[in-house]
């Protein structure tokens, strides 16, 4: 018995039927899951869509024409409606995740915890803060610099005695990790015009032993100002008014005269502490005064290899250690706590 050959006008009813049962299963889905599963049903490969277009093949050029076309309508019009049922149920979903996540305003919140500044940057920055409201600009220094930056164009020539004084590290390639911001002097003097007010912080390497009081590692504070007519006097006033600045009340000071070969005269500042609070006492051994840093009239050398004319410009320098007075100010018994990398440490300021 022979098998009945499919025509054109049962192939599109098919196609009809096929689209109207496809229209109610991809409506009737409530999962993107189960939604692909009918574009699957209906469009893939083993469709029914497929299977309805194998008896294509023996209908005439015009059946196969008008079929072919409207199978394509069907396919395009099942996809159309997959797509939109998927906007459907990402609604749906986003509608539930909503109501079931609801925020509760009166709620107390969970606490982020926050980092902390550490106490150096903290009081750096106050130090900055204090000297750019007295006119000063900042520079920061380069930590790694020259033999040149770092002693010779502050008056330490080689074969000095007074490099004994800084145990330095030096690279492979010659160049040295800074033991003072003075390294930066000379670039100030040859950058800047006259008058030239610039404060200098940053970190400083020295090879040396650890204990509670000295560090390989440290933060210096360089000061330099040059201009016509500066005094010894100025020198005085600038460092007083900083430190009464810092420490929020009026401070006294003392200069014991010293020998650095980049100053001169050159010497030491003490700073009254005896109104500060029992860590300075004992810091200063009951005496009521700190040596805080060294200074001076900046040397008519130094002034010449910075390209300045030491006979029309006169000028001071200064440098002291961050830490000097962080450690007493906020009774910091070790130094090495400040460096420690300890959060519990670095929480209490």
């Amino acid at each position: 018995m022979a098998t009945a050959k499919p025509d054109t006008q049962k192939l599109l009813t098919e196609l009809d039927d096929l689209l109207l049962k496809a229209k109610a299963n991809i409506a009737s889905t409530d999962s993107e899951e189960e939604l692909d599963q009918e574009r699957v049903r209906y469009t893939g490969r083993k469709s029914e869509l497929t299977t309805i277009l194998r008896g294509i093949k023996d209908l005439s050029d015009d059946g196969k024409k008008e079929v072919g076309a409207r199978a394509n309508e069907v396919k395009e019009k099942v996809l159309e409606l997959v797509e939109k049922q998927s906007m459907v149920l990402r609604k749906k979903s986003v509608e539930r995740a909503s109501k079931e996540e609801e925020l509760d305003v009166t709620l107390p919140g969970n606490k982020i915890p926050q980092g902390r500044r550490h106490i150096i940057s903290q009081m750096q920055e106050r130090t900055e803060e204090i000297f750019q409201r007295m006119g000063f600009d900042v520079v920061y220094p380069y930590e790694i610099d020259t033999d040149f930056n770092n002693f010779q164009a502050v008056n330490i020539p080689e074969g000095h005695p007074a490099r004994d004084s800084w145990d330095t590290f030096w690279t492979e390639d010659g160049q040295i990790a800074i033991t003072h911001t003075s390294a930066m002097q000379n670039r100030v003097l040859r950058s800047h015009e006259p008058p030239i007010r610039v404060v200098v912080p940053g970190r400083t390497f020295r090879h040396e032993a650890t204990d509670a009081r000295h560090e390989h590692t440290f933060f210096q504070v360089e000061g330099v100002y040059v201009d016509k007519g500066v005094t010894f006097a100025d020198m005085l006033g600038t460092l007083q008014t900083f430190f009464s600045e810092f420490f929020g009340q009026k401070i006294g000071i003392k200069f014991s005269p010293d020998f650095f070969p980049f100053v001169e005269p050159g010497g030491m500042i003490s700073i009254d502490v005896s109104g500060l609070g029992d860590s300075f006492m004992e810091i200063s051994k009951g005496t009521g005064w700190l040596e805080i840093l060294g200074c001076g009239m900046i040397h008519p050398r130094v002034l010449e290899m910075g390209g300045i004319d030491p006979n029309v410009y006169s000028g001071f320098a200064w440098g002291f250690g961050l830490e000097r007075v962080v450690m007493p100010k906020f009774a910091i018994e070790d130094i090495r706590l400040i460096y420690k990398g300890d959060l519990d440490f670095v929480r209490q300021f």
